[in-house]
């Protein structure tokens, strides 16, 4: 089984601080939760180069702390043209992302970026609204992309028969 390569997700926001590092810790809690660590393979990244290097915002990680999942060991990357080439699903947060991420796609990608929330079965609305200009927010953020990220892992189950 070592031998087969994982399945690639990357979850993209704008600053990689907030709903993005959000994604990514829950998605990986879900994947661990389940046995799937060697199968899937996890990452976030911004669309922005705001926050390199810099850790979650200390709102997310309290909010994500309190339902049991610590993203302090997560960092803020840059999404790069390349990503296209790496990953399977590239999941944006609204559709600001999702244009910063198409207008930098290769030709040759064969990967499809997509709105998270389209995994959603609770939240009808397509956006992840930012919480980092606010203080309120958080929880309900968290709540939309645990729903998200719980029916997206159902797909990638369905789809590659894990």
């Amino acid at each position: 089984m070592s031998d087969i390569k994982p399945i690639q997700v990357l979850f993209v926001c704008m600053g990689n601080i907030c709903r993005s590092p959000t994604a990514h810790g829950v998605f990986q809690t879900l994947v661990d939760q389940q046995g799937l660590r060697q199968r899937i393979r996890v990452d976030s990244a911004g669309t922005h180069s705001y926050h390199i290097g810099s850790s979650p915002d200390p709102r997310s990680q309290a909010t994500a702390f309190r339902r049991g999942i610590d993203l302090s060991g997560l960092r803020a990357r840059r999404f790069e043209s390349a990503d296209f080439f790496e990953f399977d699903y590239l999941l944006a947060m609204d559709n600001n992302n999702l244009a910063d991420m198409l207008a930098i796609k290769p030709d040759d990608a064969g990967a499809r970026a997509e709105l998270m929330l389209v995994y959603s079965e609770r939240f009808k609305q397509r956006e992840i609204p930012d919480p980092y200009f606010g203080d309120d927010g958080f929880d309900l953020v968290f709540d939309m992309i645990d729903d998200a990220a719980r029916g997206l892992l159902q797909q990638i189950r369905r789809q590659h028969g894990l």
